[in-house]
């Protein structure tokens, strides 16, 4: 609740949703989102809605008294021993493909210079995780670029472009790429997620029709299936895959396309110096696993 009284009154001193989410590095959706949690947790409206205004009522009002006064008494536990600068909790969102590959080396990293701060890892698709962003119930997320441009509160730090190849069964290995994906049963990678957009349209950009008869979002998942002679499939070569005995991967050579991997978070000005420090770790374990020789 406290960042979400921050918020508020943020909003008291800057007049408006749009100006405190400009001062304090969120969008106007985030602060709107921050607004109904607090109203929700205090169980009372702090703002009169009309339109797109909002206005302060009574019960507003008194707030901003009681929430100064719990603020000042939160800022002053930095005086035992500036604990609350080297204690706390760091949001962090990410694809599953990531979770088992640099995140792990960057969470190590940022343990060993911050040991007295935890890391809660929350997974899902890419949409959800920069909506959980956008909205402050994160501080960072590991995701897939987007197919639009960000809001600006946010940035975005590309960390790895991971090229696309088509998984097929040991048998197929060799074989010109477009002409299995053509004749045998597709897997698809799904549609909802934006790695699964990015083959819709390279499908449709090479004019490929394709027999669909799975569509998932775990690419591991999509592995097994393959593994199993279910179909073929159009999969990143994220790090983390295990290409199990009996798949085999095609390059798609010329018409390669590639999912980019990166960090969104708030521009500085909405991020504590342990987010940052965290968002340092990420980008350099990113950094030595590109880096890193193929096996």
């Amino acid at each position: 609740m406290i960042r979400e009284l921050k918020t508020f009154l943020a909003v008291v001193r800057y007049g408006t949703f749009a100006s405190a989410g400009y001062q304090i590095g969120l969008t106007q959706s985030a602060v709107s989102a921050q607004i109904q949690r607090l109203e929700e947790d205090l169980g009372f409206l702090l703002f009169d809605r009309t339109g797109r205004s909002a206005v302060l009522n009574a019960a507003g009002r008194q707030t901003v008294a009681l929430a100064e006064e719990l603020l000042n008494v939160y800022a002053k536990l930095s005086d035992q021993g500036d604990t609350a600068e080297k204690t706390g909790l760091i949001r962090a969102g990410a694809i599953a493909s990531v979770q088992a590959s640099f995140l792990v080396h960057a969470i190590e990293g940022f343990r060993q210079k911050l040991p007295g701060w935890r890391v809660r890892v929350v997974p899902g698709v890419s949409l959800n995780l920069l909506a959980q962003v956008d909205s402050g119930e994160m501080d960072a997320a590991v995701i897939i670029r987007p197919p639009f441009s960000l809001p600006g509160e946010l940035t975005w730090q590309s960390l790895l472009a991971e090229p696309f190849v088509l998984a097929v069964s040991a048998e197929l290995a060799g074989q010109p790429w477009r002409e299995v994906l053509k004749s045998r049963p597709f897997i698809r990678y799904d549609r909802n997620s934006y790695g699964g957009r990015l083959v819709d349209r390279f499908l449709k950009k090479n004019r490929i029709a394709v027999d669909d008869v799975v569509e998932l979002d775990e690419l591991q998942g999509i592995v097994g299936l393959v593994q199993q002679r279910v179909g073929v499939a159009l999969i990143p070569q994220a790090s983390s895959l295990l290409m199990p005995e009996g798949v085999s991967v095609l390059a798609l050579g010329a018409d390669t396309f590639y999912r980019e991997i990166g960090l969104v978070q708030p521009n500085t000005r909405g991020l504590h110096a342990a987010a940052l420090h965290f968002a340092a770790c990420v980008i350099a374990a990113a950094g030595n696993q590109a880096a890193a020789p193929s096996a």
